[in-house]
């Protein structure tokens, strides 16, 4: 019974006491600290930054393009109802073949084709001798400009030469706000086309700012047909007025 009642009284005596702390040099419980690896931190900033600046690009080159797609979508999509264009509307638009070589009269090189980007074209295509249809397309050509008022300056009227004969001397004097090159055929049949069972030299050929055929008028074009040639134009330069500004014509021609 005493070995009894000392050990119920050691007992209590234990559990009234907290446990003695270790002795020194024994472990203790282990902690957890989570260290990031080297340069996980600024790889991930780096990340972070580099998606930042490709949202940025994005948003700056979509401010860039609404003006010209609202245009478009205005003249395309939002057309009053039973309006109808003298023009044929080319879709899908072809981009200028930008690197064909292009010579003058002369045939001395005279840059690419790209060059011709930057303001709207009325273009037409023939051989160098320039026989009856392609005068009367350069006589058009250059009336439809001159009908524009102030708003020529932003059309630029051109023949593309498709050989290496040379021009009729008597014509020279007409092509003075003209701009005239000498292109390689196959480079054009890229980008122009004529409607089925015409020759190219048979239209006259729109092209936009950028540089994509967008229009072809119809083959035989008289100055009836310019009339209405003319008002296709016009809603051409209303409908881009918010973007495209006066160009080369401006700089370079009287």
């Amino acid at each position: 019974m005493s070995g009894s009642k000392s050990s119920d009284a050691s007992f209590a005596h234990a559990a009234s006491h907290p446990p003695a702390p270790e002795a020194a040099g024994e472990a203790h419980p282990l902690g957890l600290t989570v260290h990031s690896l080297p340069g996980t931190a600024a790889a991930l900033d780096e990340a972070e930054q580099s998606r930042k600046g490709r949202w940025k690009m994005i948003g700056v080159m979509l401010v860039c393009a609404a003006p010209v797609v609202a245009s478009y979508f205005t003249y395309y999509v939002l057309r009053p109802e039973g309006r109808r264009n003298y023009g044929e509307l080319i879709e899908p638009q072809r981009a200028v073949p930008e690197q064909s070589p292009v010579t003058a009269l002369d045939g001395r090189p005279a840059g690419v084709l790209g060059q011709l980007k930057g303001q709207w074209l009325i273009v037409s295509v023939a051989p160098g001798a320039c026989a009856e249809a392609c005068r009367n397309h350069l006589y058009l050509q250059r009336q439809l400009r001159e009908s524009l008022g102030k708003e020529k300056a932003r059309m630029d009227w051109v023949w593309l030469v498709s050989d290496t004969a040379p021009a009729p001397a008597d014509i020279a004097p007409g092509l003075q706000t003209a701009t005239v090159l000498r292109a390689d055929p196959a480079a054009l049949a890229q980008w122009l086309a004529p409607a089925p069972g015409q020759a190219l030299a048979d239209h006259l050929y729109v092209v936009d700012p950028m540089g994509h055929w967008m229009m072809r008028f119809p083959a035989g074009m008289d100055r009836a047909g310019a009339a209405k040639a003319k008002r296709d134009i016009d809603r051409l330069l209303r409908a881009s007025s918010s973007w495209d500004q006066a160009g080369r014509a401006e700089a370079t021609r009287p």
